[in-house]
């Protein structure tokens, strides 16, 4: 029997105290809130430890929870002391059954737009699979299923549970993309791309990625020569990878002559950095046997998650017409930069929460639309940030800044955006999108993504002249 530490009463957190618990563990449970240890997990035994800065010294292991970074006290306590710490998709790992393939994505934006295309597409193919990991189900729960037997787990993973899973080996992982976020829990950009790419297992698992991204390509350099790959790009593919050509997406990672999969135009949501997505599910998807007719059938299936691009409302005015779009799911730069890129003319709500970003770290997204946006609308607590970077890069894109920190301030934000857009339809007979992809995390006006863009989406319904989408 293990004497085992859980860090963190969470989601992954009760889930791994239920499994290890109910395994015959010695399992206690470290939270603010006593009531962390419901009654479910105190029949099994799990016991409340407290909040604890210092691991008890009668323990073996201690299981973190992902958003606690290495240098929280109790964390670096078990480090000073030689005590592992590992995460919950480590547990899972080895309790898992070994006979089931596990599809993994990581990378800064698109995890869970390609975990649920590749899922999609596994369906079509008539596999029973589990999608779990970073946004949904924990992947411990899948594994220790009594009343399911999966063929596959499709499974997203974030910085954070990547670097407290050092053994993990899934049969393919992709890696989409590496721009700078979590550097305040990483510390620098070199560690944060040496966590996202333990997708890879050093080159134990097949290798999935992304031919355009600079950062990826330079990651997969390292590994060894003989690491079984596959590229995707989203220029005309070479021998062995997946990329577009004349806007149809093509496979020759399997005949070199290629195969054609699907029309971009007919990926859901729309947007060049979708369809990469999309190729990366199904250079994924074909490293288990799926066919070429399947992944098709599995995308035009697909239907995104809410606050990922999403449509919410429509009008048409005298001269043009006006589309609000959510991505409140933009928590970050390079996010952001896919978004904004959809459209060619934009009324852009943007701020809230940075996580450690600085007005440089915006330079190459506003360069590259500054063409596009018509208006910014900031709001969110660093919105100064973004302010100077505009200042600096594009002084002529007027600017519009929303002091107010409560959910006000997205409706007053809704309003002054929509306005904007409406006066430059008029002015250009074009469709304007008014597009909130903030860069930024929410928790500063929200509970979280998904608050922020159901606030967005009643405010954009509110507009006169706007129908829901």
């Amino acid at each position: 029997m293990r004497r085992v530490l859980v860090a963190g009463g969470g989601v992954s957190g009760a889930a791994v105290a239920r499994a290890l618990a109910v395994r015959g563990d010695d399992v206690r449970l470290v939270d603010r809130r006593a009531a962390a240890v419901d009654d479910e997990l105190a029949t099994l035994g799990v016991r409340y430890a407290g909040d604890l800065d210092v691991v008890p010294a009668d323990v073996d292991l201690v299981v973190t929870s992902p958003g606690w970074p290495p240098s929280h006290p109790l964390l670096a306590d078990a480090a000073r002391r030689g005590i592992p710490v590992v995460g919950e998709v480590e547990i899972a790992w080895h309790l898992r059954d070994a006979t089931v393939p596990w599809l993994a994505v990581t990378g800064t934006n698109g995890k869970t737009t390609t975990v649920g295309m590749l899922t999609a597409i596994l369906r079509a193919a008539d596999r029973h699979v589990a999608e779990v990991g970073n946004v949904g189900p924990p992947v411990i729960d899948a594994v220790v299923a009594a009343d399911r037997s999966y063929d596959v787990l499709t499974v997203e993973l974030s910085s954070f549970q990547l670097h407290w899973a050092p053994s993990v080996t899934p049969a393919a992982g992709a890696l989409l993309n590496i721009a700078a976020d979590h550097l305040d829990w990483h510390g620098s950009l070199e560690a944060y791309a040496a966590d996202k790419s333990r997708i890879w297992a050093g080159g134990r698992s097949q290798v999935v990625l992304n031919a355009d991204d600079p950062h990826v390509v330079e990651l997969a350099a390292a590994l060894p020569e003989a690491t079984r790959r596959i590229e995707f790009t989203q220029s005309e593919p070479a021998a062995g990878q997946l990329g577009i050509r004349d806007g149809m997406l093509i496979d020759r990672s399997v005949d070199p002559d290629g195969e054609v999969l699907i029309a971009a135009a007919d990926i859901r949501p729309p947007g060049g950095h979708n369809a990469a997505n999309a190729l990366a599910a199904a250079a994924l998807a074909r490293t288990v046997g799926v066919n070429a007719q399947q992944v098709a059938d599995g995308l035009r299936a697909y239907r995104p998650g809410d606050h990922r691009n999403v449509t919410v409302g429509v009008g048409q005015f005298a001269g043009g017409s006006v589309r609000l779009v959510n991505d409140s799911k933009a928590t970050n730069a390079h996010a952001a930069t896919a978004s904004l890129t959809s459209y060619p003319r934009v009324v852009w709500i943007a701020g809230g929460l940075l996580k450690g970003a600085v007005a440089g770290d915006f330079a190459g997204l506003i360069e590259q639309v500054r063409e596009r946006l018509a208006a910014v609308v900031l709001l969110g607590r660093d919105r100064a940030v973004i302010t100077e970077a505009l200042r600096r890069h594009a002084p002529e894109v007027h600017a519009i800044d929303i002091p107010s920190a409560e959910h006000i301030g997205m409706a007053e934000a809704v309003r002054v955006a929509t306005e904007l857009a409406r006066t430059e339809a008029a002015r250009t007979g074009d469709e304007v999108v008014v597009l909130m992809a903030p860069a930024a995390a929410s928790m500063d006006m929200f509970v979280d993504y998904a608050e922020r863009g159901r606030v967005f989406t009643e405010a954009a319904r509110a507009q006169e002249g706007i129908h829901a989408q």
